[in-house]
């Protein structure tokens, strides 16, 4: 029997993974750590990249697809396992966007039919009023929604769990077997296990993956850290988005202040400055934050790549050898997307989307 193997256990190989088993194809998810523990569980969750008219529009095409199915997407998994990934619309407010940004980014939600408002400061603090000092002008997009991603990760992970997807946590891979040209199994630690197909959707880590081939791929680990204020319930209620950091309000009434953006290689240590930076931030935008507790501060990678556009596709180098990487800080909104073109690709169904924007440019390691 034919054997499609995922390296990366993030939404991303999951989401893969679970189009390919519905489709009746036997997979295997082999993770170096614990399965969605990584960029998957430490981000923030919101279904719409940060001042999304400043991306390609392949990043949009992606981001609408899923932003159009996670609803549903939200309730399958819920009645499937049991665990609701609190899918919410929020709507996100966006500061910080001068009166010439203010029209880049209303033509480029009527081009591809997005609501969105432009906002004076006295429209602003109508919608939220407790906010401190805010810029002049500000944006405004009702329909955004969030989920809560730890919540996301679990659920995906029962739900192809109970596809039939086997699933090795703590099983880094330690090279990849071509044999005349094709890929034909990974080497783990003790064992050789062959496969017919493969898919790196290692995340931050996909570019080591593909130099034991002696190829380069251009995504690189960007660390982003985060806090998590236990504040309650109504205290905020749209997701708020200033500069490069965010404010998101849970249901349960915990906000998560995020993120930095930190290039140090693959150390997802979490760090005093970190720590300080988020809490200024958080503390000026949302002056109550001042009175709420900590809870939590973590770090994690996230798999960078020069203009956000993730690789998605055959590598052409090596037959049978996949990519769905390099989504950057938008893993979330655009996974779902990228998991179903992946999938269509590797099955010989026509494409969601185009898959030209995405297409792998791994190349010979220089």
């Amino acid at each position: 029997m034919s054997v499609t193997t995922v390296i990366g256990g993030g939404l991303i190989g999951m989401l893969t993974a679970r189009y390919l088993a519905q489709a009746g194809h036997k997979v295997v998810i082999y993770e170096k750590g614990g399965i969605g523990r990584e960029s998957s569980w430490a981000g923030g969750g919101i279904i719409s990249p940060l001042y999304p008219w400043r991306y390609a529009d392949a990043v949009t095409e992606l981001s609408r697809w899923g932003q159009q199915r996670y609803e549903a997407l939200a309730a399958e998994l819920k009645a499937e396992t049991g665990i609701d990934p609190e899918y919410h619309v929020s709507g996100l407010l966006l500061l910080d966007v001068d009166e010439a940004e203010q029209a880049e980014a209303l033509g480029w939600a009527e081009r591809f039919g997005y609501r969105m408002e432009g906002l004076g400061r006295d429209d602003l603090y109508a919608l939220q009023g407790n906010l401190g000092k805010v810029s002049e002008h500000a944006l405004w997009m009702p329909d955004v929604a969030q989920m809560r991603n730890p919540r996301l990760v679990k659920a995906v992970r029962a739900s192809i769990e109970q596809l039939g997807v086997e699933l090795h946590e703590h099983s880094p891979v330690q090279d990849l077997v071509v044999e005349n040209g094709a890929i034909t199994a990974i080497r783990l630690e003790d064992r050789v296990v062959p496969t017919t197909q493969l898919v790196v959707a290692g995340g931050a880590w996909s570019g080591e993956i593909l130099k034991r081939l002696g190829l380069e791929l251009a995504v690189t680990p960007v660390r982003g850290q985060m806090l998590l204020f236990r504040a309650q319930p109504g205290v905020l209620e749209r997701i708020v988005l200033s500069g490069n950091h965010y404010l998101i309000p849970r249901a349960d009434g915990r906000i998560l202040a995020g993120s930095t953006l930190e290039y140090v290689g693959f150390d997802k240590s979490a760090t005093e400055q970190g720590r300080e930076e988020l809490y200024r931030f958080a503390t000026a935008l949302l002056p109550q934050l001042a009175d709420c507790p900590i809870e939590m501060q973590w770090a994690g990678l996230r798999p960078g790549t020069v203009d956000g556009v993730p690789f998605i596709g055959p590598c052409p180098a090596v037959s049978g050898l996949y990519l769905n990487a390099g989504h950057f800080r938008n893993g979330v909104v655009t996974g779902l997307a990228s998991a179903r073109l992946l999938a269509d690709l590797m099955m010989g169904k026509a494409p969601i989307l185009d898959a030209g924007p995405y297409r792998c440019m791994a190349g010979a390691a220089g």
